[in-house]
């Protein structure tokens, strides 16, 4: 008789799509919208913090974070992401999807809360406040990142898995979208109630009081879609690939299946014998894992450590690109509103009319392409750019080039999400075992948030100490070693996650060892 494992499965391989598939889209895809949004709403305020807190009187420029002071709180972030990622990761796998889910997003509410209700009597008071919860912040993120992967692979069927997995994703472009307007609406409405000088003539009066609201609102607000999708999140059910392959309960698999997907599914349960010992329950730490997937954990992590520290660098720090070449104006010639104001209608532009498209770019032609393909190629137009604007970088700066500049450094922020940005997110999900795919996933992403340090920290000081222009080459070389590694990871378009891993086999390989199993006849009747 057949193995119920395998035939509950195959029922969700071929099961048409559904409205329950879009509906774990939206539930999956918000928390990643708030996850984009809290990470980079910060490089929007960055400049506020510097002019309400470290203002020097007498001084021919507005007040600006200290280095070490800018690159914590906009670094501290990723390094709860990264942790976040790596115990959510392994705790996923443990204890199931379901049950680790929705700790994530009450923990993204609380800290986007606490984030604008950091206080102090000094500065650095304020700061170590702010780091504080937004390193718990990162933390929730990080659980969110394995942890949707992994639940939209399970749901999927095998023809538009990519598709669902990359549109999870695609959230990211709609939350820094949203960064930029909810900063637009607020410094605007803000600038329009309390009007002040720009800082050169009056530098004191270029900071009104009022303005200490403008950055707390702007971070609190990211509370706002994680609450509205708490209660979704609780009523879903457990992945059936979790429960049949890691919970090893068929039957209710099936059972859970049925009741969202429109898959009815007849049980006959035959007993397993206790204490049998499976063939595929090699651990993460084992030569059998390292001979079957090691060189694929390999290519995963690489790939997306070196896609990070480009992809950080230039969001966390375009502003500071745009004001090299002038597409936003000097920071005295403006009062601390207005420069809010410009450097999120400088972020909004980019992300409308590159960010947003590049991702739904790899939604529409991920499960066309395939992963690889479009993986290898947005590296190569991501070096290709980087190069671009690096070698000639003189010549952007000129006031006539700028809208070319702006134009070219666009296409690389589309490049990065229609390839590694989108697909580094995807495969993970798709090529390792239901029992450790949580878990190598949150590694994965553990190694692109150390990029994101690397880029965070890394690109500030050396910004500074070399200039943009090497620090752009730089970029272009990383870039062009992500395309190097992409070499190492498996194309996975096409095939169920059981063929991917290997389960498959190792599955038909315990039937055929003898013992009896669990079986499961399964009808499917498509609505």
């Amino acid at each position: 008789m057949p193995n119920g494992n395998l035939q509950v499965l195959n029922a969700l391989d071929v099961a048409r799509t559904q409205w329950y598939h879009f509906t774990a889209i939206i539930i999956a895809g918000m928390g990643f919208f708030t996850d984009a949004y809290d990470l980079f709403c910060i490089s929007l305020v960055t400049k506020l913090l510097g002019r309400i807190y470290y203002h020097k009187a007498g001084s021919s420029t507005p007040g600006s974070l200290p280095s070490n002071v800018a690159a914590a709180v906009n670094g501290v972030a990723l390094c709860g992401t990264l942790t976040g990622q790596l115990f959510f990761g392994w705790l996923g796998d443990k204890l199931g999807r379901k049950r680790v889910y929705g700790i994530t997003l009450l923990l993204m509410v609380i800290c986007s809360l606490a984030s604008g209700l950091s206080f102090g009597r000094h500065p650095n008071d304020v700061m170590a406040t702010l780091c504080f919860f937004r390193f718990w912040l990162g933390f929730g993120i990080g659980g969110d990142y394995p942890l949707s992967a992994t639940i939209m692979s399970e749901y999927a069927n095998k023809k538009t898995r990519g598709a669902f997995i990359a549109a999870v994703f695609a959230m990211q472009g709609f939350g820094i979208l949203a960064g930029g307007m909810v900063a637009i609406i607020v410094s605007g409405a803000f600038k329009a109630q309390y009007p002040s000088p720009p800082y050169f003539k009056n530098p004191n009066g270029s900071t009104v009081p009022e303005a200490d609201y403008v950055w707390r609102i702007i971070l609190m607000f990211g509370a706002v879609p994680a609450l509205l999708t708490y209660y979704w999140r609780m009523k879903m059910p457990e992945t059936a690939r979790y429960t049949a392959l890691v919970a090893k309960d068929a039957k209710q698999a099936a059972a859970d299946m049925s009741k969202v997907l429109q898959v009815d599914l007849e049980e006959e349960r035959k007993q397993e014998k206790p204490g049998e010992k499976k063939g595929n329950d090699f651990g993460l730490f084992t030569t059998k894992f390292l001979s079957k997937h090691g060189v694929h954990l390999l290519g995963t992590a690489s790939t997306w450590f070196l896609l990070d520290i480009a992809f950080y660098s230039q969001n966390l720090f375009q502003k500071d690109i745009f004001s090299a070449i002038g597409w936003i104006p000097k920071a005295k010639t403006m009062n601390a509103l207005e420069e809010v104001y410009s450097i999120a209608r400088a972020q909004t532009l980019i992300a409308l009319f590159s960010t947003v498209p590049g991702y739904w770019f790899t939604v529409a032609l991920i499960d066309k392409m395939g992963r690889f393909r479009i993986q290898l190629m947005g590296f190569f137009f991501m070096t290709l750019f980087m190069f671009a604007l690096a070698i000639p970088y003189h010549h952007w700066t000129l006031p006539n080039n700028r809208i070319g500049f702006v134009i070219m450094y666009s296409l690389t922020f589309f490049f990065s999400n229609f390839g590694p940005n989108a697909t580094t997110f995807v495969v993970p999900a798709e090529i390792f075992p239901a029992r450790l795919r949580s878990t190598c996933h949150g590694i994965s992403a553990a190694s692109g948030k150390a990029g994101a340090m690397v880029g965070a920290f890394g690109y500030l000081y050396a910004a500074d100490a070399i200039g943009v222009q090497k620090s752009l080459i730089i970029l272009g070389v990383i870039s062009f070693l992500g395309m190097l590694f992409t070499f190492l990871v498996p194309e996975s378009k096409g095939k169920s996650l059981e063929e991917m891993s290997g389960e498959v086999e190792q599955e038909n390989g315990n039937q055929t060892q003898g013992g009896q199993q669990s079986s499961t006849e399964i009808r499917i009747a498509q609505a």
